[in-house]
């Protein structure tokens, strides 16, 4: 039973980031006017399957000079610790795989380990530019893990719990976006930087014309660092849904409207419109903003973002002392 449990979550989930490809492509090109997927099935949607085909059927080349175990170990490890993190999302009232009580340092453990499939993936490779482009992507993984941290901590100081489910069952009167908006912007500049998104995407060096630290790696292996990528993207789009909109909750004030009573019989839909909302948005930076030199990175981080980040963490603690809140 519970095999099939994990089944009925990473076939959706794959097939999930599958679309999002198509729907990335798509978006991009009516933001820039350019013209997307329109002939492999109807309107495109059959783009990412043929995708997916063309790259397990490429020759997988593999560097003479490489640490050949490393060199698939890497892949395998950083879709493997983004699937993961799908087995603690309450996709609804009681469904979740597990409703783990340290929910949240859960997830933080997790997105920490997947550096090392980045970083062996660059260094196996016994190439210049991959091993360039890992460090680079390192580099502001870790940077932005304490903005990511401290925005996650603030959370847990509102609600005092590190479960997922209580946090959203906090949220039944009001979204934490509401009262924390600024905790949400840093939160979200620092998830763009952890799954490696434009503004952010350091890996990929214009001067060096490569992908980065996926450089040498093609066919399945490089399928695997694109399901990563993008498993990603839709985990940090649904934890943000979840910690800042209330996951799968609406709040009171809908009751009046009707519309809980619409949606309550089907599970994780509202959870699944707001995922997409925070989905659009990655897209949508993506097609607007150019990318950040490597030095104008580290100073967002280090001289703005995390200040910023530390003062909230000594300020709300001390307003709900202050106005006796607890």
């Amino acid at each position: 039973m519970y095999v099939v449990n994990v089944l009925l979550i990473i076939l959706p989930v794959l097939l999930a980031v599958a679309f999002m490809t198509i729907i990335e492509r798509k978006q991009l090109a009516a933001m820039q006017r350019r013209v997307g997927p329109n002939t492999t099935g109807a309107y495109g949607v059959l783009q990412p399957f043929a995708d997916a085909l063309k790259l397990i059927l490429k020759e997988n080349v593999i560097p003479a000079q490489s640490n050949k175990i490393i060199f698939y170990l890497a892949p395998v490890s950083s879709l493997i610790c983004s699937l993961l993190g799908w087995g603690i999302i309450p996709f609804g009232p009681g469904l979740a795989i597990s409703d783990f009580s340290l929910g949240i340092l859960y997830t933080l453990a997790l997105s920490s380990l997947g550096v090392y499939g980045i970083l062996f993936a660059g260094w196996s490779a016994n190439s210049k530019y991959a091993f360039l482009g890992s460090l680079r992507s390192t580099a502001a993984m870790i940077s932005y893990e304490l903005v990511l941290s401290s925005a996650i901590l603030i959370i847990i100081l509102v609600t005092g719990t590190l479960n997922l489910t209580s946090i959203i069952e906090f949220q039944e009167s009001i979204w934490l976006i509401i009262p924390l908006l600024p905790v949400f912007i840093f939160f979200f500049l620092s998830i763009l930087a952890e799954t490696s998104r434009t503004p952010f995407d350091l890996q990929e060096a214009e001067s060096e014309l490569v992908g980065g630290f996926f450089t040498e790696h093609s066919s399945v292996p490089f399928v695997f660092f694109f399901l990563s990528e993008y498993s990603s993207i839709v985990l940090f789009s649904t934890l943000t849904s979840i910690l800042f909109l209330g996951g799968y909750n609406l709040p009171l004030i809908f009751d009046k409207l009707g519309i809980i009573d619409l949606l309550v019989n089907i599970p994780s839909v509202v959870l699944g419109i707001k995922t997409c909302i925070f989905c659009f948005f990655f897209v949508w930076f993506r097609a607007t903003l150019p990318r950040l030199r490597y030095d104008q990175l580290m100073e967002l981080c280090w001289l703005y973002v995390l200040p910023i980040a530390v003062s909230f963490i000594v300020l709300i603690p001390s307003l709900i002392l202050g106005l006796g809140l607890f």
